[in-house]
């Protein structure tokens, strides 16, 4: 049996979207480590559409002789949009329409999949019980604006599994569902 994992980088706040302008400043080698780890253990990626989009667009023209270039486009990928029919990013394939969760359970019977960003992903998927562990690298930030992880969101139990304080002061929490 397989999981599914997902990643995020997120404000005191609950912000999740746009990381690439508040986040650096507290990125060290502890949670390169913690981010590496979570990915290594990956048969493949699990993707938003709109993330997908995003590292589309990024990574295939990226430094193909930096390794997290050739990681992220080795790896394979899926993406789950009701609106994307094909995906050009080398090692992508769509899934999507109406029984997007059994496909999505199917994958997950023999891979461990993991999600980068992907927030409504993640949300969608932790309401349906398919989500095996959320992984939240909580910023000492308070943004004040953007989009939150969990606006509009179900009750949804979690039980803390792991947690951990980067010297920067980002905490790692590790939930799974209960």
């Amino acid at each position: 049996m397989g999981s599914i994992k997902s990643g995020l980088f997120i404000s005191l706040d609950g912000v999740t979207e746009a990381p690439d302008t508040w986040h650096f400043g507290y990125f060290n080698e502890e949670m390169g480590n913690a981010v590496g780890s979570l990915m290594g253990g990956n048969d493949a990626m699990l993707l938003g559409r709109r993330t997908y989009d995003e590292f589309a667009g990024y990574w295939p023209n990226a430094d193909a002789n930096d390794p997290m270039t050739k990681q992220m486009n080795g790896t394979r990928k899926y993406v789950v949009s009701n609106t994307l029919t094909q995906a050009d990013w080398e090692n992508t394939t769509v899934v999507g329409g109406d029984d997007v969760y059994d496909q999505l359970r199917a994958l997950k019977a023999d891979q461990n999949l993991g999600i980068t960003g992907s927030g409504t992903l993640v949300r969608s998927l932790l309401a349906e019980g398919l989500l095996d562990e959320l992984h939240l690298l909580v910023h000492p930030v308070v943004l004040g604006a953007g989009q939150r992880l969990f606006e509009g969101s179900a009750k949804v139990p979690l039980k803390l599994v792991s947690s951990a304080t980067f010297s920067t002061g980002v905490l790692h929490l590790v939930y799974a569902n209960e």
